[in-house]
């Protein structure tokens, strides 16, 4: 019957793609049994240890590089239970890689956790699909043939989206990465997996990749630190990407860290190592020290990107730190940008440019899509006619013109459409330059995502709303996340003020805050982006340093999870 054979079908899919979930088991099952064992004080005190102080205790003998990674291990297998963050497990290889390290490097013995898309010999890079699975790497990526010289111990590799275009990390390969803070929600994407692990305290340091807020967003969801690179900075050949060849809002990698001490201290030894000799893609430019402390700068501020108001919480964690700037002498004023929906609107139809064709080319036969691209995806997918009924619909009777504006783009691009759009990025590139010069501002702080973690599946109703983290990939400036507070159910409900608002919002904006719930995100970490020029990362971590001692100063750090 046909119900039968549709049925034993969907059976065998689903066997097909579980088996990846089954070799993960199987190889946390077969690791030594020590990393079974509870942790020790011992174990705490080496996961509690700054990446700078690890590597000093590991060049002077007084750490073994087998004896770190057992404690980094221990932890992350407790990880993998409570947020599902982990997709190739390679600590049985890291025993042996971890006895061999180089001593005297300046990342001697330091376990670290890696995107699922870098690439590391006899592992799988699938990032989510299934019909890249089963494949191993027989060469390494640029970073991470970096790392190991750098004397790091690559250890595991963490979830993605299928597609990598998703702010959750969900994928039938390995299921659903869950929030760490509330396991309901989703860690963030596309780098969730490594924010879940990271935010757990399984990894100090990590490596994800970025090009709509990727790492940004789940800093922001999971309460850890980062700074988005401009391109040119860090190393990215031999990685995995899903859209090959896409450089309209070029992806770049960049590091992730629990602390912003250890993020610090990441970035400088990835400089350090003279990137531009392991991909031919790195700018020559070494690390600048630069030393703000104690200056009196100016700080620009984005309250909102036009598109979606921040929710009340993100709102008040981005107010509490211009209050605190302010109070403490800066300068602090309204900065007035090129309009955000206007690189909204470049920006999308730049990623989807050939209409999501190189996207969808890996996805098997009923593969399961991340459900907000599927949305784009049938949008793209319209006939013209349809598609044009239904712009006119949103712009003359939903009187809706953003979401309007979005949909009338959704469509593939001829070779000369393209690069009419790549014309009017550069054309939008230069007017925002134009205004940062003419206000004459140190940083721009804004939002990273107008809510905080959406709930697991919320992205089928929250794909557009990206605004405040895709913009600086458009720009291609340097952005950085830190986690200022959390999310309190108290006082960042939505009054009724805001609720009577709500229906005269576009369609995406409504959209998002019905993943708004301030009760059920009650304990989420919020984050605030501080922004600088292109290439400007080490100026972007001076103003981290800042924004993170004056919280400390004011008796407001936010909290890690404990060990």
């Amino acid at each position: 019957m046909l119900w039968k054979e549709k049925g034993e079908r969907e059976q065998e899919r689903s066997s097909s793609l579980d088996w990846k979930q089954r070799e993960r088991a199987e190889r946390i099952a077969s690791l030594p049994p020590v990393y079974h064992q509870a942790l020790t004080a011992s174990d705490v005190t080496i996961l509690s240890t700054p990446v700078s102080d690890l590597v000093q205790k590991v060049q002077s003998g007084t750490w073994d590089p087998v004896e770190v990674l057992r404690s980094y291990g221990k932890k992350t297998l407790k990880a993998q239970e409570a947020t599902n963050c982990l997709t190739e497990i390679m600590i049985g290889d890291a025993e042996k890689w971890a006895k061999n390290v180089n001593k005297t490097a300046p990342l001697a013995g330091v376990p670290v956790s890696l995107k699922d898309t870098l690439a590391v010999q006899g592992y799988d890079t699938c990032f989510g699909y299934s019909s890249l699975a089963g494949k191993p790497a027989t060469k390494e990526s640029a970073l991470v043939r970096l790392l190991r010289d750098a004397g790091a111990v690559p250890f595991v590799k963490t979830a993605v989206p299928i597609t990598l275009l998703s702010f959750e990390s969900h994928s039938s390969v390995f299921g659903a990465a869950r929030n760490p803070h509330v396991r309901t929600h989703t860690p963030g994407g596309s780098t969730g997996g490594e924010a879940a692990l990271l935010a757990f305290g399984g990894s100090r340091i990590g490596i994800g990749t970025d090009v709509a807020g990727s790492v940004r967003v789940p800093a922001h969801f999971s309460g850890i630190y980062t700074i988005k690179a401009s391109t040119g900075r860090c190393p990215r050949t031999g990685g995995g990407t899903s859209i090959p060849g896409q450089e309209g809002v070029p992806p770049v990698y960049s590091p992730m860290a629990r602390t912003l001490e250890d993020l610090e201290y990441f970035w400088k030894v990835l400089v350090s190592m003279e990137p531009w000799e392991y991909d031919h893609s790195c700018h020559p430019i070494p690390w600048r020290d630069i030393n703000l402390q104690g200056k009196k700068l100016t700080w620009g501020v984005m309250l909102d990107d036009g598109v979606v108001p921040p929710s009340p919480a993100c709102e008040r964690a981005l107010r509490m730190v211009v209050d605190l700037l302010g109070k403490n002498g800066h300068r602090v004023i309204q900065f007035n940008p090129p309009s955000p929906y206007e690189a909204l609107q470049i920006g999308s139809q730049l990623l989807a440019s050939d209409g999501a064709e190189i996207v969808m080319r890996p996805f098997q036969f009923l593969e399961p899509n991340d459900p907000g691209l599927h949305k784009v995806i049938k949008l793209l997918r319209l006939p013209s006619i349809i598609r044009t009924l239904y712009t006119w619909y949103y712009r003359y009777i939903r009187r809706d013109p953003i979401t309007a504006g979005l949909i009338s783009g959704m469509y593939r691009k001829t070779t000369a459409e393209h690069y009419g759009l790549v014309a009017q990025r550069e054309g939008y590139r230069a007017r925002f330059f134009e205004a940062w010069q003419e206000a004459r501002i140190d940083f721009l702080l804004t939002v990273p995502n107008a809510t905080p973690a959406l709930p697991l599946g919320g992205m089928k109703n929250t794909i557009a709303s990206i605004g405040y983290s895709f913009l600086f990939n458009i720009l291609d400036y340097s952005a950085g996340v830190l986690p200022v507070t959390k999310v309190s159910s108290a006082i960042d409900d939505l009054s009724p003020k805001i609720r009577s608002q709500l229906p005269k919002l576009n369609r995406i904006a409504r959209d998002a805050y019905r993943n708004y719930d301030a009760k059920a995100m009650d304990g989420l970490p919020v984050g605030v982006q501080i922004i600088g020029r292109r290439l400007e990362e080490e100026k972007v971590m001076e103003g981290m340093k800042i924004v993170q001692s004056l919280l400390l100063e004011s008796d407001q750090e936010y909290k890690l999870i404990n060990l």
